[in-house]
């Protein structure tokens, strides 16, 4: 199964604890992909098809980065968000991605 671990914080930040993560996920051969996200006032908006630039507003914490892993459980990928250090304070999500299958691309 594969989960989407989401990753907020404000300000963003990258830390020892996500480059653990990540070489922990890689050799096990569970991580699919990890990126970290450019800061939020470079974000685009889209609201009835008008564009306006920065992030959503009355937002304390910000999407910062996201690991997609495939895991056999989402016990096993709760297990790897919490050694993130934003687990600590809440700020960690962690959601099984369906799949797309039909859509093309």
């Amino acid at each position: 199964m594969k989960y989407l671990i989401l990753v907020y914080r404000d300000p963003p930040t990258a830390g020892p604890g996500h480059e653990a993560l990540q070489r922990e996920l890689a050799g096990g051969g569970e991580l699919i992909a990890a990126e970290a996200l450019a800061d939020p006032s470079l974000t685009k908006r889209l609201h009835d098809g008008v564009v306006t630039d920065g992030p959503l507003p009355g937002v304390d914490s910000h999407l910062t980065s996201f690991y997609l892993v495939e895991c056999e459980t989402i016990d096993r990928a709760l297990g790897h968000a919490r050694q993130l250090p934003e687990a600590a304070t809440g700020r960690v999500e962690v959601r099984p991605a369906l799949c797309c299958s039909g859509l093309e691309m």
